[in-house]
């Protein structure tokens, strides 16, 4: 491990003060007298639709903390990227010149020195001290990682339209690269992609294609030939997809580098892919974030099951089930009992879009006036079923159960999903989100 890594051996929990920054799904602490690193705290608050914390799972914000304290220490092992090696060059159906990018170059320095992230370690919940390593004697929702500059495009106008400005990240170093890069090795029926895809045109569906790089027609439920990556603006008021080419020019990287990015993206979330396929899960999906440091693209923020989408088929009563394993469940619950609330969040993020303000603040006025129906309660049976599901990933990314049973455990989750939606009388709308042929 790199010395950074190790820089911090223990935290004063008495002097942790206010956090600087508090968003949805965690807060930051400075720590005194070191500028370069700050604490972490998972939340078990969830955020879905952009809309902020709006529900919590209990045990969430430690099984996060600790799913990202795993990972992130695994990534910085060579030892997890010659597994990650072996998993491409094995893979089923993966187009012969993509594994050749994958393996070539950058897949090398990986599986000689690792991985360079910001993660240092966990901080010991009741001593402060940070295990680099393992995990601590008690398991907290607190890590300590390197602080990188985060800078925000500048909004300006067009005419009367609003735009950002990105031109001063090409002279920025140590700062967050400002997109959201997701990593596709399939397309879900749910996803934006999927649902802007069929919306266009044969012809617009080719360039379609190309733009996103598939090798082909694009199909929910089945993995692709050549994994994607695509990206959204990161310190906009909306995530917003943008092109390769629009990615490139927001980045402030020069092209071998953002080149880079996009391998260390796909061979990332490959890691994360080798671990849930332990436990019986198929990945999909998964955001990343990326900082520059020199000339080190530096994996950051959160990666948890927040981060990425993993599922199993569930065969009941003679239907073909797709379960999530992830916040998708959460939206598709949101989608299911409660459309009238999120037919009002579309309708605010159309107004915010045309008048370049935060739809939040549409949404939150019209809530005050009675417009739009308030933020809903999610039935408690049905959070009882996440929470299920978040021990059984913790425990076996922790060793303390086997795999196997692990993935029999998350099955009968799955059953215990499926038959909630079917006692509310949901069991069609669900299976028009998740259902197979």
């Amino acid at each position: 491990m790199g010395n950074y890594q190790e820089a911090i051996r223990q935290v004063s929990l008495e002097n942790m003060n206010e956090p600087f920054y508090e968003g949805s799904v965690q807060k930051l602490y400075a720590i005194p007298d070191e500028p370069d690193y700050m604490v972490t705290e998972t939340t078990a608050g969830g955020s879905v639709f952009d809309v902020g914390t709006i529900f919590a799972i209990d045990g969430s914000d430690v099984a996060r903390a600790v799913f990202r304290h795993v990972l992130y220490t695994n990534l910085s092992k060579p030892e997890t990227w010659q597994e990650v090696r072996e998993a491409v060059n094995s893979a089923e159906g993966l187009d012969p010149k993509m594994k050749d990018i994958l393996l070539e170059g950058t897949m090398d320095k990986l599986t000689s020195v690792g991985g360079v992230t910001h993660h240092c370690g966990m901080v010991d919940a009741t001593t402060g001290e940070v295990s680099h390593e393992g995990l601590p004697e008690n398991e907290s929702a607190l890590n300590i990682v390197r602080r990188f500059k985060i800078e925000k495009p500048d909004q300006d106008k067009f005419l009367k339209h609003s735009f950002y400005d990105y031109s001063k990240f090409n002279d920025l170093d140590r700062n967050v690269v400002p997109l959201e890069c997701i990593v596709r090795f399939g397309i879900t029926s749910g996803s934006s992609v999927f649902r802007k895809y069929l919306k266009l045109s044969d012809s617009d569906k080719r360039k379609f294609e190309l733009e996103l790089g598939a090798n082909g027609p694009l199909t929910a439920w089945e993995y692709l030939t050549t994994p994607i990556v695509d990206f959204t603006s990161k310190y906009e008021p909306e995530d917003r997809a943008v092109t390769k080419q629009e990615a490139h020019n927001m980045s402030g990287l020069d092209a071998k580098t953002f080149a880079e990015l996009g391998k260390l993206a796909i061979l990332g979330g490959w890691a994360v892919r080798v671990m849930v396929e332990k436990m019986g899960l198929q990945l999909w999906d998964l955001k990343w974030e990326f900082a520059r440091d020199g000339d080190d693209l530096v994996f950051v923020d959160t990666i948890d099951t927040d981060s990425f989408r993993a599922t199993s088929i569930l065969e009941d009563d003679g239907d073909r089930i797709v379960i999530h394993y992830n916040k998708q469940a959460m939206r598709d619950y949101y989608k299911i009992a409660h459309s009238d609330w999120l037919s009002a969040i579309n309708d605010a993020k159309e107004q915010g879009r045309a008048e370049g303000v935060p739809f939040v603040e549409i949404l939150r006025a019209r809530q005050e006036s009675g417009e739009a129906p308030k933020d809903p309660v999610v039935d408690e049976t049905f959070l009882a079923i996440q929470v299920g599901k978040m021990n059984l990933i913790k425990d076996c990314i922790l060793g303390r159960r086997e795999s196997a049973e692990v993935a029999s455990a998350l099955e009968d989750c799955g059953k215990r999903e499926v038959d909630f939606y079917t006692g509310n009388g949901h069991r069609d709308a669900l299976k028009e989100l998740n259902g197979l042929a």
